[in-house]
């Protein structure tokens, strides 16, 4: 069975018209030296009999230590990977939240790979606002879908 994800995906409108989405950087070895296709929004796998949005306010929590803003949220859509795995995007107007006071949650792996020894890194190694268009060609493919799916909802609200 396909891995199920879910995120949150905040927006906030700028003075001129413009779009910003906040996103994560990917943490890690893997990632590091990366930019494009390395940044996500924060999002994690649900747990067993755990709701979708639950989990993503969860997994916000996780990887970036500050609580999720108070807002409505809703859905956006699910966005397959061609991986197979399945994200669960919710969308919210992010206006007031200001990307800062961040205590990024870790993971352990092996590292270097066939080393035998673990080592830790943090999930996400950053996290800001961007521009739509900049932050579509950022975030991983598998995303890029509902970046503009935001980018739809906006246009028609405006």
């Amino acid at each position: 069975m396909a891995t199920q994800s879910a995120g949150i995906l905040l927006y906030r409108l700028d003075g001129g018209g413009g779009v910003s989405a906040f996103v994560a950087h990917m943490g890690g070895p893997y990632w590091a030296s990366k930019d494009e296709g390395a940044w996500s929004v924060p999002k994690g796998e649900l747990e067993d009999g755990e709701e979708a949005l639950d989990a993503a306010k969860r997994e916000f929590r996780e990887e970036l230590g500050v609580a999720p803003p108070e807002a409505d949220y809703a859905e956006l859509g699910t966005f397959a990977y061609s991986s197979g795995k399945r994200v669960t995007v919710f969308v919210a107007d992010g206006a007031g939240f200001e990307a800062e006071g961040f205590v990024f949650g870790e993971f352990e792996m092996e590292w270097p790979p066939r080393s035998g020894r673990t080592a830790s890194f943090t999930e996400v190694d950053r996290a800001e606002w961007m521009p739509l268009a900049q932050a579509r060609e950022r975030v991983v493919k598998g995303q890029r879908a509902a970046l503009d799916r935001l980018a739809e909802l906006v246009a028609r609200a405006t």
